[in-house]
């Protein structure tokens, strides 16, 4: 499921673009069905551009996209991704029909209820994703996805895109290119009578902000975006040590959550406050999963989370999945698709979710 964006024939290698605040990062894949890895990039953002998921500076995002491309020699057809507050996802229950048409009256009709805002205002899609059978003297249900999000944060993103002389071919959310990237199983989401509940993994992209995605198979059943990621850390090592926020990502690499900091080389200062900041961000991000983790096992439709998944930037930080294994007490592990094999932990990790969004739907 994509939103709209453009009907434009896609023909040869196609790009998935992640924006995040510190950086951008592209991943070019064949428009064939392996997707093989054909090239790949990583550049810094200037401070300002892009905050909370949203473009802040237009000019600056256009210039640095313009200078990555042309330096990388990368296709310029791509596939955007969006994570920031202005994107509502809701999953309805919905009585099973099959004609598209009166699906789609039954989604907008819902929508009209449990989405805030106006709909005249939205680009609005749905996806069904899972569904229940029949009891006795009823109808089967399904489960419907809807994404809606706001026209002017769209345009406002593609713009400064189109200017940098890039044409974009598709926006999705950002989680469905996590859940892409990193899923293997592809069993049906619905489930039949007589069988177990099937269980499903959560995905957590550890990013400036964070990603969180929870899926059977490629079926996304939950999904939202948090504040709680490694933008609020660098902002306060910029302010405490004076750090760019290059810089600031680069000790926090360093530093990790492993050996502790009279073990390492450098300014004791730093070394202990970027330590600091990783055991707060890494709290903060604990009580995140475990909240979203309630909240989306009170679902009507939830099914058991078995699992949890790590990609992004954060999951590359040393020791951070046994302290998140040890504050949630379930399976974690941070993962990185086949198809980045050969790259530097750190690289593989920040392309992970543009390379799932270079992937065809």
């Amino acid at each position: 499921m994509q939103l709209k964006l453009s009907n434009k024939k896609k023909t040869g290698a196609i790009v998935g673009l992640d924006i995040e605040a510190g950086s951008v990062a592209a991943t070019e894949v064949r428009a064939s069905g392996t997707a093989p890895v054909t090239a790949s990039a990583i550049a810094s953002l200037p401070p300002g551009t892009f905050h909370e998921g949203e473009v802040v500076e237009p000019d600056r995002l256009a210039a640095s996209l313009k200078a990555l491309f042309s330096h990388h020699k990368l296709s310029k057809q791509v596939r955007l991704g969006v994570a920031n507050q202005r994107v509502v996802v809701r999953t309805v229950r919905l009585p099973a029909v099959e004609d598209p048409k009166e699906l789609d009256a039954a989604v907008r009709f819902q929508a009209q209820e449990q989405i805030p805002m106006p709909l005249d205002q939205a680009v609005l899609e749905h996806q069904v994703v899972g569904g229940v059978p029949a009891e006795e003297g009823g109808l089967p249900q399904v489960d419907v996805m809807v994404v809606a999000a706001r026209r002017e944060m769209i345009a406002s993103l593609v713009a400064p895109v189109r200017e940098a002389g890039l044409q974009p071919v598709g926006i999705d959310l950002s989680a469905f290119g996590m859940i892409r990237a990193l899923a293997t199983d592809t069993a049906p989401a619905t489930v039949e009578p007589g069988q177990a509940p099937p269980q499903a993994v959560l995905y957590c992209n550890f990013g400036d902000v964070t990603n969180l995605a929870v899926a059977r198979g490629t079926s996304c059943l939950f999904t939202r975006t948090s504040h709680v990621g490694l933008e609020p850390i660098v902002a306060d090592l910029g302010a405490s040590f004076g750090l760019i926020p290059e810089h600031a990502t680069q000790w926090m690499t360093y530093v990790g959550l492993e050996r502790q900091p009279v073990e390492l080389e450098g300014d004791p200062a730093i070394l202990d406050g970027v330590r600091r900041a990783l055991e707060s961000g890494v709290s903060g991000l604990a009580d995140e999963l475990r909240l979203s983790l309630d909240y989306y096992g009170a679902q009507e439709s939830a099914l058991p989370v078995e699992r949890i998944v790590l990609c992004g930037p954060g999951s590359a930080i040393d020791g951070l999945v046994s302290r998140m294994e040890a504050a949630l007490d379930l399976p974690i592990e941070a993962a990185r698709p086949a198809a980045l094999n050969g790259l530097d932990d750190f690289s593989a990790a920040r392309l992970t979710l543009p390379y799932g969004l270079a992937l065809e739907h």
